[in-house]
Order: C-alpha cells, then structure tokens, then sequence
C-alpha cells in the first residue's frame, strides 16, 4: 500500500522534479501553492512507479489530485484505488486537465466518469496585453491607470523582505473591506503568511505598489514553466482607485524583465465565487484551462 507523508518546505525539490516533468500550465502542479494552501488542504505525498500521488481532503473528504509524473500511469492508478478501498473513501482525481483524459480512458476504458469543475478553471492571459492593456476591451482598464498615474505620485519596487510587514497590514485592511467566507479568509491569511515566512526558499517573486509613500499594493507568485508564470496572490487598497490594474500591469512589467521567455500569466481560478469571476473576466483572459473531476465508477 501506498506510504504517505506530510509535505514539509524540505521536500520542495522533491516536488519540482515531477512539476518539471508534468510542465504544466495549472496552478495546481507547483511546490509553492500546495506548500502554502497546506494548512486548508492537509495534503500528504507519495513517489509511485515514476509519479509525484498527493492526496489531500476539504470538507472532510480525501481525495487524489492527478497523478504527474513520467512514469506508466496505470500501476499508479491501481495502488491509489486500492489505498481508497482500504481506506473506506471513493477514488475521485481532482486537477485533471483535458490532456488527462485519454490516458485514463485508455489505461482504463470506461472506468472513470468526468466532471467538469468550472469554478477551478485556470485564467490565462497574454502577458504582452497585460504589459500595456492594450486593445478596444482593456480601455477602461488603461482609464483607470491613467487616473492612478495623474492623482498619485507613485512607484514600484519589486518585493523583498523589508515590505513584509506593510503586506500584513495591507493585508489585514483589505479583510475587514471584504466579504468573505471567513474560513476562507483564515485559510488565505495563513497561505500568505507563510509565502512570507518562506519567501526565498520557495521561490517567489513579487511586487510592491506606492501611493503617496504608502504601501497601495503588494503581488506574489513564480515561474510555473519557462513561459507561465503563476500569480498567487494580489492584494490593494479598495480606496484607492486604479490600484488593482496598476499593480497587475506593472508586475507583468517586471516579470518579462526578469524572466524572458514569459509569454503567459496564470491568474488561477475564481472559486465559483461570481464577483472574481466578474473581475478576473474583465481582464480578458486569452483561455480558460479547463479542469476536470474523475470518478471511478466500476469496469464494464
């Protein structure tokens, strides 16, 4: 039977090398999200036949993410059933990408029915048009920069250490400006908190934004794949206008600085919660990456 353990920040090279393998686009696929979402997910990892197995729970029920990895898929497949059968909980596959598909359907025809999760759709955008919002849809987007660039005199720097405390207590204002479910809240103070306390060692790479000498803005996130990069986390003072954009475009600046070859940013999904839809759509996304839900039903 499969042999879990919990993730730790040690294991992080043990995780990218699957992640590189897998050269994904998804949010999903990367040490640093599943490193600082652990305290809502209580995800657990095993290396399987050549394949990084997470399993992880919300709400009380367990279930895989999609096995990545190079190693033949159908060995894996079969010791994860057989840990969910000894462990009295259905095999579900969440995270799983069209490209996914095939393989399980092949590996195992008629085994497994799919759902799709739109409220986990990956937002993809073209980091050229988000390096200048340009086109007819993103003028109101350039109006508001325009006016944040007229009212306020303003800088960016790219985020290091020294801003940390500033984030936390943009942070702490921006919660008590929102309604949100407060588990939720709970859950994200925790994963940004410990992007903080982890910020080298994972990776990241952010930004801050100023108006007027104060902190108006702050963005976190990495490399996904030579050309993705993944935001994790935006947050900005809701009273000041034009700062949401500002900080998205001037990031997208200094990330195409800084990492090249980039020619897409991975905002992640909206949750099904319909003002981020709402907002995460106004920015014009180029596609959608679609994910899926596989269930095992029974061999016919």
């Amino acid at each position: 039977m499969i042999s879990f353990k919990p993730l730790r920040i040690e294991d992080k090279h043990t995780v990218d090398k699957y992640v590189r393998l897998e050269a994904s686009q998804s949010a999903d696929f990367n040490f640093g999200n599943m490193f600082m979402w652990d305290g809502r997910y209580n995800q657990q990892f095993a290396e399987v036949s050549g394949r990084l197995v997470v399993l992880t729970c919300t709400g009380g029920v367990p279930f895989f993410v999609y096995p990545i990895g190079s190693g033949p898929l159908a060995p894996v497949i079969c010791e994860m059933r057989e840990y969910a059968k000894e462990n009295g909980f259905d095999l579900v596959l969440r995270g799983v990408e069209r490209r996914h598909i095939a393989p399980l359907e092949e590996a195992f025809p008629l085994c497994f029915s799919f759902e799709t999760n739109r409220a986990y759709f990956d937002y993809i955008y073209n980091a050229e048009t988000l390096r200048n919002f340009s086109g007819k849809k993103l003028h109101s987007k350039r109006n508001f920069i325009n006016r944040f660039v007229t009212q306020y005199n303003w800088h960016f720097e790219e985020l290091s250490p020294k801003h940390f405390d500033a984030c936390r207590e943009l942070l702490k204002l921006w919660e008590r400006s929102v309604e949100h479910d407060g588990e939720f809240l709970q859950d994200e103070h925790a994963a940004i908190s410990r992007a903080f306390v982890h910020y080298e060692t994972l990776g990241l790479f952010g930004g801050a934004l100023f108006a007027e000498g104060q902190l108006a803005a702050f963005s976190i996130g990495e490399p996904l794949r030579e050309d993705t990069f993944n935001v994790h986390f935006e947050k900005a003072r809701r009273d000041i206008a034009g700062a949401y954009p500002m900080i998205n475009r001037e990031l997208v600046r200094l990330v195409l600085c800084r990492f090249p070859g980039v020619t897409h940013i991975n905002r992640e999904d909206d949750m099904g919660m319909e003002n981020l839809r709402s907002t995460k759509l106004s920015f014009y996304p180029e596609f959608l990456l679609e994910k899926h839900t596989a269930r095992w039903v029974a061999c016919v």
